[in-house]
């Protein structure tokens, strides 16, 4: 069990966190394409809240439904598993807790640069600065976990691809 909870190293969680980015581009792309084509949308600023609010539910029930089977693709291929704190699957409300708890990585930097109109250059140096700076936050946590995971109750650990 001691290496079943063995926590992965920051730079290894940031490449999942990386490639875990560069999955979901595909699954915004389906979802763009599905809204766009319901909602009848022939601008793309048009709906452009309403969109937004759908991206968020379908980020959620594809980390929820992935979290709660234990790892994302991204997961699996970093060898990486969501578990509770003492090492056992993750139920869907705290998979929801930890999607929630998951937008600290950009609400916080969001919220700052909102009221002043910042160019797109500005606010993705402000946004970039704060990830670094909320993963660098993970080495003050006693396992190295990130501050979202200790809050939703979950942790990351070292592990192969369960369908293997």
């Amino acid at each position: 069990m001691q290496n079943e909870l063995k926590t992965p190293g920051l730079w290894r969680r940031m490449a999942c966190w990386l490639y875990e980015g560069m999955l979901m581009f595909g699954v915004v792309f389906l979802a763009g394409y599905l809204f766009g084509t319901l909602s009848q949308t022939h601008n793309a600023l048009d709906n452009r809240h309403a969109l937004q609010a759908f991206l968020f539910v379908i980020f959620g029930i594809y980390f929820v439904w992935f979290w709660a089977k234990g790892q994302t693709l991204a997961m699996k291929t970093w060898d990486i598993r969501v578990v509770d704190r003492q090492g056992a699957a993750i139920s869907q409300a705290r998979a929801l807790a930890r999607y929630c708890l998951s937008w600290l990585w950009f609400l916080p930097p969001l919220a700052g640069i909102a009221p002043f109109h910042l160019t797109g250059a500005e606010s993705a140096l402000i946004i970039s600065g704060w990830v670094v700076v909320w993963a660098l936050l993970s080495r003050l946590h006693p396992q190295g976990q990130f501050w979202h995971d200790a809050l939703a109750g979950t942790r990351l650990v070292v592990s192969p691809p369960l369908s293997r």
